[in-house]
């Protein structure tokens, strides 16, 4: 928890990543993950003293060996380094995650586009100026655009399990007019409907088909896919977008 130590690592010797800290302040700034690690970090002592105080008997002591120089660690020590090396692997798995969603985010959409057979012209991977939604000092890349003669409207995409806790307020926060996700809860697609905005639920039989909505509200002309060979079509569109 030094000053000298990056604060992203700060954050994880605290117990907290900085993306949780980003989503939970609506901001990533350096002086508020400061602050929050530092917050964090005196939570999890406190927790871990309690536990110690709880459980007398409790007993554990790591070593940890690096080129040749050898520290042995107390009980507080290695429940805190415990605590720390599963916070930096559960920030390692989301970021591998985010990394592989971002790489079907765009075919995906693209190839939802061509089956309705939508002009090039009425969508977008990226636009002028970056594309980017703010709220407050929370900025984030649009994954997708569609466009008419006057507007241009944003599609968040979320290759998620249902119920993701922050899906709503991500798309409220993005600005976006469009989420396409895995799997929905009724709860998240309540939210949307409030909001007045569409949604897309891919795991759900021809939920795809949910996209024509868009399209309607949005004046872009379209057509239907025809589902009887769907798979093939799906096939030959990969094929062109991937190669």
């Amino acid at each position: 928890m030094n000053s000298d130590v990056d604060v992203k690592d700060r954050a994880i010797y605290a117990g907290i990543n900085k993306k949780t800290i980003t989503n939970m302040y609506n901001s990533g700034t350096k002086e508020i993950v400061i602050n929050a690690s530092e917050d964090s970090y005196d939570t999890l002592v406190t927790s871990i003293e309690h536990l110690i105080e709880a459980h007398g008997g409790l007993d554990l002591q790591l070593a940890i060996k690096f080129n040749g120089v050898s520290v042995e660690l107390n009980l507080n020590e290695s429940l805190i380094v415990i605590n720390s090396l599963a916070v930096k692997r559960a920030a390692i798995r989301g970021g591998a995650y985010s990394a592989t969603g971002k790489n079907v985010e765009g075919p995906l959409m693209l190839t939802i586009c061509k089956l309705f057979k939508v002009s090039e012209e009425n969508y977008a991977l990226n636009i002028v100026g970056g594309g980017k939604a703010s709220y407050g000092d929370f900025e984030r890349e649009i994954d997708f655009f569609l466009k008419n003669d006057k507007e241009v409207y944003k599609c968040e995409v979320k290759l998620m399990g249902k119920g993701n806790p922050e899906s709503a307020d991500a798309f409220i926060a993005r600005e976006s007019n469009i989420f396409v996700a895995d799997k929905l809860s009724e709860t998240n697609k309540t939210q949307f409907d409030s909001l007045g905005a569409h949604w897309i639920e891919l795991r759900s039989k021809e939920g795809f088909l949910r996209f024509e909505e868009a399209l309607k509200d949005y004046n872009i002309d379209y057509s239907l896919p025809n589902l009887e060979n769907i798979d093939i079509q799906v096939d030959e569109i990969l094929d062109e977008i991937l190669k």
